[in-house]
């Protein structure tokens, strides 16, 4: 069922199905929460999630729900007339969710940035979370070359390039495999990158101000999940380790053969690995 909701002066978008356990996913950047839709079933249930009230938000300026206006300039400092949508606005968008829904507790899925948000939510409003799991995600912040290459992929926006960025996205983020073993996910994950080149703007500067969630990490006393790709271009294995470290104890798992959108390329996997933690984590 889809619905919406309001937000700081946005009305932003979420689906939901189920009854039971409530578990929200958040979808990466730059897709929307159709993302999600291999691994749920087109019923949000499928072998192994049952008994789960799945909430799926399109996060601000992503796929149904609106950008919003009077988002902050001048946070990043190499582009700074770049609006900036921060996770801490995220995670404001998703406690408003929760609110509206009036659930109090559930558990979080993040993948990419789904993960960052995840993490300014345990800073904001851990009472809220019961178990958080994180699909190619990490805590660091954007090093050197990352920060580099959020202010080129934004002059490359504002130039007229977000077609192009959004193909080549594509193209570095689905691992080797699947591309070459099931090419038509190229092409459906390129159909779902509906992004305006304000909101793409606005991500990118919000991702490049996104703090180190190492010492976040290090303050976790709830059940965690990490599930890591091995072809993740984007992600790599030893940056996701460090949820290792988490006091509430973190169940790590490796998909040799999965890129970045592991939850799509490899849903039944993910499914498998995801319904395994919510059982022990009950």
């Amino acid at each position: 069922m889809k619905a919406q909701y309001e937000s700081t002066g946005a009305r932003l978008a979420y689906w939901e199905s189920g009854a039971g356990r409530p578990v929200v996913f958040l979808h990466p950047t730059p897709l929307d929460h159709d993302f999600w839709r291999p691994l749920l079933g087109d019923g949000l249930m499928n072998a192994g999630l049952d008994g789960v009230r799945a909430i799926v938000p399109d996060l601000r300026g992503h796929g149904a729900s609106e950008l919003g206006a009077g988002l902050p300039v001048g946070g990043f400092a190499r582009v700074p007339d770049a609006a900036v949508l921060s996770m801490r606005q995220l995670g404001q968008d998703v406690v408003a969710l929760l609110d509206w829904l009036a659930v109090g507790k559930a558990v979080f899925v993040g993948c990419s940035i789904g993960g960052y948000v995840l993490l300014e939510l345990w800073r904001s409003a851990a009472e809220r979370m019961e178990g958080l799991a994180f699909v190619c995600s990490k805590a660091q912040a954007d090093a050197e070359a990352g920060l580099v290459k959020r202010a080129e992929t934004i002059a490359k926006v504002r130039a007229g390039g977000l077609d192009a960025f959004f193909d080549g996205s594509v193209q570095t983020l689905v691992g080797a495999t699947a591309r070459r073993d099931r090419a038509e996910i190229v092409a459906e994950l390129r159909g779902r990158m509906t992004l305006s080149a304000d909101a793409a703007v606005a991500v990118q500067a919000g991702l490049a101000t996104r703090p180190d969630s190492l010492p976040t990490v290090a303050s976790i006393t709830a059940p965690v999940l990490a599930i890591a790709g091995g072809e993740d271009t984007a992600v790599s294995e030893q940056e996701m380790e460090a949820f290792t470290n988490a006091p509430g104890g973190c169940t790590f798992h490796l998909i040799p053969d999965a890129g970045h959108f592991a939850a799509y390329e490899q849903p039944e996997k993910v499914r498998s690995l995801l319904a395994e933690w919510l059982r022990a984590a009950a």
